[in-house]
């Protein structure tokens, strides 16, 4: 079973910081910390995360996680003077209590204006087998997407070369940076690296799911730890309901030949591939997805899909927010996938015939994916906003 961390008393840190960012009002910024740095990197992953972690961690050779570089990039993500404004940080888009993403449709920017998509949640990103990211799979690498809304002219406005200027003349990085790597010197680079390894260092292990599933032998057993209705639920999703033959998709193509289909994973609930799941019918011009990326036909329309790991906490829902509740959510797969040129394979029945299921069996899948919430998750400190306020701190 997982053990905890339980973290060590913090030591202030208190140093003045002169905005080079215009518009921002010179003011001592004060960063709480823990003396020794959290435990980022040895996790007592549960039993079922041992076999699928080596074929679906997309941590490249070159930027191992370590805890000090994790850190660094746990300041950088809380850091407002990111943004060219000095008004939005990576947090203001991806909150720790809603599990790394934002409750709004469409998020504000830096400017006042909205971002063009909904925000989507950062967790157990480090296991997106595909190692790409963003709805529409633009960035490549977890390394890249890191730096794209720092420089998109909506969400935070900045250069890459105002930025690391900036932080090279910041007094409260240099002991930061020099800790995370072999000296203080801050680069695009190494910007890049810090905040990558904290966004793969938010992972998700420790909901009643997982302490139900480390207590049976497969999947399919009853959980011990859930209510009647929580396995009905989870027997929908794994059965009738046939949410488990993508989300539960261990990235193994089957053996067509031999008709044999791989053995389920049941840790990650991410979908492998973007798929088309038939909120339209059509391709919308002004949002192909990853087809309007790579210019494959097939991938018009198709977007990444999220895990469902902290799905309660995640709405809005779906690439442009469209759905509020998770009940909408259940309600689409029900009776409203709509035909689609790109649709999935393993929804094209669900669009001809529905699911059909009635509202009771409804009620207990929305009870299982709600197992789903990692609380330790939602509250655990080595996540959490590094600067003291101003009111908190007098």
């Amino acid at each position: 079973m997982p053990s905890f961390f339980h973290p060590t008393a913090v030591l202030p840190v208190v140093l003045s910081f002169a905005a080079a960012v215009q518009g921002i009002v010179e003011s001592p910024r004060t960063l709480n910390l823990p003396e020794t740095p959290y435990n980022y990197t040895l996790i007592d992953w549960p039993k079922h995360f041992l076999e699928p972690i080596p074929r679906f961690d997309n941590t490249p050779s070159e930027n191992q996680l370590t805890d000090e570089g994790a850190t660094l990039g746990r300041v950088l993500f809380y850091d407002k003077t990111l943004s060219k404004s000095g008004t939005v940080s990576c947090a203001s888009c991806h909150k720790q209590s809603l599990a790394f993403t934002d409750d709004a449709k469409l998020s504000v920017g830096h400017t006042g204006d909205l971002v063009a998509r909904n925000s989507m949640s950062l967790v157990n990103s480090r296991f997106y087998q595909r190692g790409r990211f963003f709805w529409d799979e633009r960035a490549r690498t977890l390394e890249q997407q890191v730096l794209m809304p720092i420089e998109d002219p909506i969400e935070m406005g900045h250069t890459m070369e105002g930025l690391v200027k900036q932080l090279n003349n910041d007094p409260l990085y240099p002991p930061l940076v020099e800790a995370a790597f072999e000296d203080s010197k801050i680069s695009q680079e190494r910007i890049a690296s810090a905040l990558a390894q904290f966004v793969r260092s938010i992972v998700s292990y420790r909901s009643k799911y997982d302490w139900g599933r480390a207590q049976v032998q497969g999947v399919e057993d009853p959980f011990p730890n859930f209510t009647d209705q929580e396995n009905e639920g989870k027997a929908i999703f794994l059965g009738r309901g046939r949410c488990a033959s993508c989300h539960m998709s261990n990235g193994i193509p089957p053996d067509r030949v031999k008709g044999v289909l791989p053995q389920r994973q049941s840790a990650f609930f991410y979908m492998v591939t973007p798929v088309a799941n038939g909120i339209d019918s059509d391709v919308p011009q002004a949002d192909p997805g990853v087809g309007g990326v790579n210019g494959v036909d097939l991938d018009q329309g198709r977007f990444k899909s999220p895990s469902l790991r902290n799905i309660e906490v995640t709405g809005p829902y779906m690439h442009d927010g469209r759905f509020k509740t998770l009940y909408q959510v259940i309600e689409h797969y029900n009776w409203s996938v709509r035909p689609h040129p790109n649709l999935g394979g393993q929804l094209e029945d669900v669009a001809a015939n529905g699911m059909g299921l009635p509202t009771p069996q409804k009620d207990a899948l929305e009870a299982f994916l709600m197992t789903l919430t990692d609380q330790h998750l939602l509250r655990d400190p080595k996540y959490a906003d590094p600067f003291v306020s101003p009111a908190s701190s007098k």
